[in-house]
C-alpha cells in the first residue's frame, strides 16, 4: 500500500500539514532515521551529524502498533524520517498519528521503493565517505572492513541504510559549502539499542541455542513452515495461545535491564511456581485455549466480512476473558498484573458476552451458514419467520385450488417458494410436451423448465408475492442489519478488547514459565543494580535435559575482582558447556525467567557479546578467521563494563603464533583498562602458553581455572567439576584414543610432540633413519679402505654395485 502522500521528483519531502517544494531550511537537522517495516519485522538506522556516525539497530519483531518504533522515536528525535513510498498498512497509520502530534512534527522523506533495494543499499554502503579508509583501498578489503562495523544478516537495516545514504548525499548534510565531490563523511558506525534493551547479535542466539528452527517433519508441511528444535524458547514456550507464544518470542528478542518490568514478571512466575497455586495456574490455562486471533476478527468485522465461526470464536474468547477475571479477583492485587486484569477487564466483556448469546443463534447459523438471530429479538423479524413457518400447509392448499384449475392430463402440482424469485406453481412434465411451444398452458407464464418439472407464474402466485413478498431475502436483509448493529457495538468497545488480549498474552507467557520452572527445577534470581554476577550450582537448561547426569558449576564475578576468567582444561571436558551455560543463565535471568541454578545473583547486564561459533559467509566472501575477527572486533569496540562476553578458542583459525599474539593483545587490552569497563569475561582456551609464558599483565581482575580431570591407567576421565587452576596438558592423546583413531597413530602423534616439546629433531619414519644411514657409510668406508688396489683382480664395479652405489650399479649395467 502507498503512503497517502504527493510525490515530489524523485524525494518528497513533508512537514505534516505543510507541503514544499524543495527549498532548504536555514538550519539543517541533525538526526536523519531511516525506517523499513515488513511482514511484522522493524529495520531502522539513523545518522547523527553531531559526530558523523550512523547508527543501526539489527531487524527486530514488531507490533501491529510498531510500539518498538515509537520507542526508538521518543529517544532519537529525528529530525527527518526516511521511509519507502510503498508502505504496509501500519507504518502508514503511524505515521498519520504521527502527523496528528502538536508537540513533536519531523519531517517525512519518501523515495521509491527502489531505493530501498537490498544492492542498492550494498553498493551506496560500498561507495559512501569513510575517512577512516585510504582513498587507495580496494572493494573487497572495504567490504571485509565493513562486515565488521556493521550486521549483514539484517536484510532491512541494510535497505534503510541504502536509502539513508541517498538523503545525506542529496542534503549533503554538513557539507553544504564544501565542494560537490567531497561526501558527507561517516566517522563510525554504531550498534543501537534502546536503553532498557539488552543488546545481543544473532551469532549470540545461534550459538547459545536460544531459538533453533527445523523443518517440519511431517512430509505435508515441508513447504508451510518451520518448528522450533531443542531451544532454549522450546522448553520454556508453554503457552495455551498463539499471542502468548508471539509475546514470548518477542521478550526473548527484546531482554530488557527495567528491573521494574523484570520485577512484575517474577511476582507472577514465584506465585505459580508455588505448589499451592497449581489448582488455579491449571483453570487459568484452561480458560486461554479459547483465545483466537481477535485482531484478525475485528478487521473483518470493520469491513463486514465476518463469518458465522468468528461469532463463535469471539464469544468463546470474550467467556474465557470473563473467567479469567473472575478467577483473578480472588488471587493477591498486591501483584501489579493481577491489579492490572482486574481493572483492565472491565464490564464491558460481561456486556458484550451477554450481548452475543443474546442475540445470535449458533445452531441455526452453523446449520444455514450464515448469521441467524434467535427469537424474541425482533418482533419483525419474529413475524415473518412465523410466516415463512407455516407456508407449508398454506401454499399445499394454494396448490390444491390451483390443481381444480388445470388440465385434466396434469396429475398433480405444488406451489413452492424460491428467494429472489418468489412463488411459483410447479407441475410434472407430460409426455406429449416435447418442444416449446408445448409447454403453453393457458393462464400461465412459463418461466423454467427444471428436472421434468415445469415452473409457471400464476395470478394467484403474482397475489402471493405481493401478499407475502419475497420473505427469505427480507429475513436475511433485516439479520444483516442487527448483524451490523451488533458490529458497530463491539467495534466500539475494541480498544477494551485489544488491552484485554494484551493482558491474557502476558499471563500466558508467565504462567508457561512458572510451568517450566516447576517442572525442571529452577530458581528465581536475585536482581540489582550492582556489577555482580553470582551463580551458585548452575546447569546447562537444555543438556541437563539430555544427560542422565549433569555436575553444576558455580561462576563469580565481582565488581573489582575476578571479571576476567581464562578457563583451560582437556579437550571435551565441558569448557564449552560452561561458557554457554553461563551466557543463557544471564540471559534468562534478562527475560524475567527463573533459572537453572540453586541461587543466583544477576547485576547490570546491558549485552552479550560470543566469538564462540565460526561460520563462513558465500555472499560476503570472507573466511571463517575473517568472521571470527567481526565477532571479536564487535565484542572489543561495543562492550562495556556491565557486558557479558563469551570467547571460546579465538585464535585458532591461523597461525600458532599470531592467533596466540592476538588472544593475548585482546585480553591484555581489557585487563589494562579501568575496572569500571572491563565487562564480564568468560574465555576459553587450548593455549596454553598464553599462561606459561606470562603473556598477560597480573590483575586482580583475572582468574585462572580449570576442570577436574583423572587418569585412570591409561584412560581419562572427565569430572567436569571447575576449580582454581591452569590445566598442563591438553590430553589430545587421550582424546583421540576415546575418539577411535588407530593406537599406531596415536603412539606416533604422542612420540612427535614429545620431541617437538623438547626440542629434538623429528626423525621420519617413512625412510631410514640418519643414524642407520651413518653407520652404513662408515660400513661402505671400512670396506672400500680395506681393498687391495694393485690387485690385479679387484673389480672396482662390482664393489660399487654390491657396496656403494646399488642403483647406480645398475645404471652402468643398463
Amino acid at each position: 500500500m502507498a503512503a497517502p502522500m504527493e510525490t515530489l521528483r524523485g524525494e518528497q519531502r513533508t512537514v505534516f500539514g505543510v507541503y514544499e517544494d524543495g527549498e532548504e531550511e536555514d538550519s539543517l537537522p541533525t538526526v536523519l532515521l531511516s525506517v523499513v517495516v515488513q511482514r511484522g519485522h522493524l529495520g531502522l538506522c539513523f545518522y547523527d551529524s553531531t559526530d558523523s556516525s550512523v547508527n543501526y539497530m539489527r531487524d527486530t519483531p514488531d507490533s501491529g502498533e510498531l510500539h518498538l518504533l515509537t520507542k526508538v522515536i521518543q529517544e532519537v528525535s529525528p529530525h527527518v524520517i526516511v521511509t519507502s513510498a510503498k508502505q504496509e498498512r501500519c507504518m502508514v497509520h503511524f505515521l498519520q498519528q504521527l502527523g496528528s502530534n502538536s508537540d513533536y512534527k519531523p519531517e517525512v522523506v519518501t523515495y521509491p521503493y527502489v531505493d530501498f533495494g537490498l544492492e542498492v543499499g550494498k553498493q551506496r554502503l560500498l561507495s559512501a565517505h569513510l575517512p577512516a579508509l585510504p582513498d587507495s583501498i580496494s572493494e573487497r578489503d572495504k567490504m571485509s572492513y565493513l562486515s565488521s562495523c556493521i550486521s549483514f544478516d539484517s536484510l532491512l537495516m541494510l535497505r534503510a541504510l541504502g536509502a539513508l545514504l541517498k538523503c545525506l548525499d542529496r542534503r549533503r548534510v554538513g557539507v553544504e559549502l564544501e565542494d560537490s565531490s567531497v561526501g558527507v563523511p561517516i566517522l563510525q558506525f554504531r550498534a543501537y539499542t534502546l536503553k532498557s534493551v539488552v543488546y545481543i547479535d544473532q551469532d549470540t542466539y545461534s550459538v547459545l541455542q536460544i531459538f533453533k528452527s527445523e523443518l517440519h517433519p511431517s512430509v505435508y508441511k515441508l513447504h508451510s513452515g518451520e518448528k522450533e528444535g531443542l531451544s532454549l524458547y522450546g522448553i520454556l514456550n508453554r503457552c495455551r495461545c498463539k499471542f502468548g507464544s508471539k509475546l514470548l518470542r518477542q521478550w526473548f528478542l527484546r531482554p530488557t535491564q527495567d528491573l521494574a518490568v523484570l520485577f512484575r514478571r517474577q511476582d507472577v512466575i514465584r506465585f505459580f511456581s508455588s505448589p499451592r497455586n497449581s489448582d488455579i495456574l491449571g483453570t487459568l490455562q484452561s480458560s486461554l485455549r479459547n483465545i483466537k486471533n481477535i485482531p484478525t476478527l475485528l478487521r473483518r468485522m470493520s469491513l463486514s466480512h465476518t463469518k458465522v465461526t468468528d461469532w463463535k470464536n469471539l464469544y468463546k474468547m470474550v467467556q474465557s476473558a470473563v473467567c479469567v477475571r473472575d478467577t483473578v479477583r480472588h488471587l493477591p492485587q498486591s501483584i501489579q498484573l493481577f491489579h492490572d486484569i482486574n481493572d483492565v477487564f472491565s464490564d464491558d466483556l460481561h456486556y458484550i458476552a451477554s450481548l452475543i448469546n443474546r442475540v445470535v443463534d449458533f445452531e441455526s447459523s452453523l446449520s444455514e451458514n450464515r448469521f441467524t438471530i434467535k427469537p424474541n429479538v425482533d418482533p419483525a423479524i419474529d413475524e415473518k419467520k412465523r410466516r415463512m413457518m407455516g407456508l407449508s400447509d398454506f401454499l399445499t392448499d394454494v396448490a390444491r385450488r390451483e390443481l381444480e384449475h388445470l388440465d385434466p392430463r396434469i396429475p398433480s402440482c405444488c406451489v413452492i417458494y424460491i428467494p429472489l424469485i418468489g412463488f411459483l406453481l410447479s407441475v410434472p412434465r407430460l409426455p406429449s410436451m416435447e418442444e416449446k411451444e408445448d409447454f403453453e398452458i393457458d393462464g400461465l407464464d412459463f418461466m423454467f423448465l427444471s428436472e421434468d418439472r415445469l415452473h409457471y407464474r400464476s395470478q394467484r402466485t403474482k397475489e402471493l408475492d405481493d401478499l407475502l413478498g419475497d420473505l427469505h431475502c427480507d429475513i436475511r436483509d433485516m439479520e444483516t442489519a442487527v448483524m451490523t448493529q451488533l458490529q458497530n457495538t463491539i467495534l466500539k468497545r475494541s480498544a477494551s478488547l485489544y488491552k484485554v488480549l494484551d493482558l491474557i498474552a502476558e499471563l500466558d507467557c508467565l504462567m508457561a514459565m512458572s510451568t517450566a520452572s516447576q517442572e525442571y527445577g529452577y530458581t528465581s534470581p536475585k536482581l540489582s543494580n550492582n556489577r555482580k554476577i553470582i551463580v551458585t550450582q548452575g546447569r546447562h537448561p537444555l543438556l541437563e535435559l539430555c544427560s542422565p547426569v549433569f555436575v553444576p558449576n558455580s561462576f563469580q564475578s565481582q565488581e573489582l575482582q575476578g571479571r576476567v576468567k581464562i578457563i583451560t582444561g582437556p579437550n571435551s571436558s565441558g569448557k564449552s558447556i560452561y561458557l554457554k551455560q553461563v551466557g543463557l543463565i544471564v540471559f534468562m535471568a534478562l527475560i524475567g525467567s527463573d533459572v537453572p541454578a540453586k541461587e543466583a545473583e544477576i547485576g547490570v547486564v546491558d549485552g552479550i557479546f560470543t566469538r564462540m561459533q565460526s561460520r563462513e559467509s558465500v555472499s560476503l566472501g570472507l573466511s571463517t578467521f575473517m568472521i571470527d575477527l567481526n565477532q571479536m572486533a564487535q565484542a572489543l569496540n561495543s562492550s562495556t563494563g556491565n557486558s557479558l562476553v563469551l570467547i571460546d578458542e579465538f585464535g585458532k583459525g591461523t597461525n600458532t603464533v599470531d592467533g596466540l599474539s592476538l588472544l593475548a593483545a585482546s585480553v591484555s587490552h581489557w585487563l589494562r583498562k579501568p575496572p569500571t569497563d572491563v565487562p564480564h569475561i568468560l574465555l576459553a582456551t587450548n593455549f596454553h602458553s598464553l599462561l606459561q609464558l606470562g603473556l598477560l599483565p597480573s590483575s586482580a581482575l583475572l582468574s585462572l581455572l580449570t576442570l577436574e580431570t583423572a587418569l585412570d591407567g591409561d584412560e581419562l576421565v572427565f569430572l567436569y567439576q571447575l576449580k582454581e587452576g591452569i590445566c598442563q596438558s591438553s590430553y589430545a592423546a587421550n582424546i583421540a584414543s576415546l575418539a577411535g583413531l588407530p593406537t599406531s597413530l596415536v603412539q606416533r602423534g604422542v612420540e612427535v610432540s614429545e620431541l617437538y616439546r623438547t626440542g629434538r629433531p623429528i626423525k621420519r619414519i617413512d625412510r631410514a633413519s640418519s643414524d642407520e644411514q651413518a653407520n652404513r657409510c662408515s660400513s661402505v668406508v671400512e670396506k672400500f679402505l680395506s681393498l687391495d688396489l694393485e690387485d690385479q683382480n679387484l673389480d672396482l664395479q662390482l664393489f660399487m654395485k654390491d657396496e656403494l652405489l646399488p642403483s647406480a650399479g645398475e645404471v652402468l649395467n643398463r
